[in-house]
């Protein structure tokens, strides 16, 4: 009998440590909106935009989780940080700034948490090079969304907004690639080893 479960599709890493269940479910979802609250306040201040470690934290919560759970997990993030709970960079909140400057980079994160979750749920996540690319992929979503969102509110011209919004974050966005890539794959290759230690038990008993 299979239980009732957010998860669909491949499993992901999370659902090699955790049973899939509609209430493992529940607490994934949130712990991912609270590894991503916490990794905005890990801030370089910039203006318009602040570096900061939600990108890293979003790569993470979706592929961990998968495209559903991450999707909803990223949705519940903004709807905290919209309805006041201080999450967002510089622990602020309130509909003002998803309205703002920065608000595209925070849907954006909802889109790349998806993709990065769709991919590593066709084992994207589990081989370092495709797991870089595939996050490279999360990453573009968020800038794709976020940049236009960027000129649009403070009325840029396309060079202002890569000054502002694209430029300094690429040596960031490809250490937090490295780093997410890395802890993935390394995920895997422990629950693979293990599973080959497994099965030679069985073959020698």
């Amino acid at each position: 009998m299979t239980s009732l479960s957010l998860a669909i599709g491949r499993p992901t890493l999370a659902d090699r440590l955790f049973t899939r269940g509609i209430v493992m479910d529940i607490v994934l979802v949130c712990a991912g909106a609270a590894l991503t609250a916490i990794a905005a306040q890990i801030e370089v201040p910039l203006w318009p935009v602040p570096i900061t470690g939600q990108t890293l934290a979003v790569l993470l919560v979706g592929s961990s989780l998968g495209a559903l759970r991450g999707t909803l997990s990223l949705l519940l993030y903004a709807a905290l940080g919209i309805v006041g709970l201080p999450v967002f960079s510089g622990a602020a909140s309130g509909m003002g700034i998803v309205l703002g400057p920065t608000g595209g980079y925070i849907i954006g994160f909802v889109f790349a948490a998806a993709f990065t979750g769709w991919i590593a749920q066709r084992s994207w996540d589990r081989k370092i090079l495709r797991s870089i690319l595939g996050f490279l992929g999360g990453t573009v979503v968020t800038f794709a969304i976020g940049l236009p969102w960027l000129a649009t509110t403070l009325g840029l011209n396309l060079e202002q907004t890569l000054d502002a919004g694209l430029y300094p974050f690429i040596v960031g966005g490809i250490v937090k690639m490295l780093i997410a890539a890395s802890i993935m794959t390394l995920g895997w290759g422990y629950f693979e080893r293990e599973d080959r230690r497994r099965a030679n038990r069985e073959l020698t008993e």
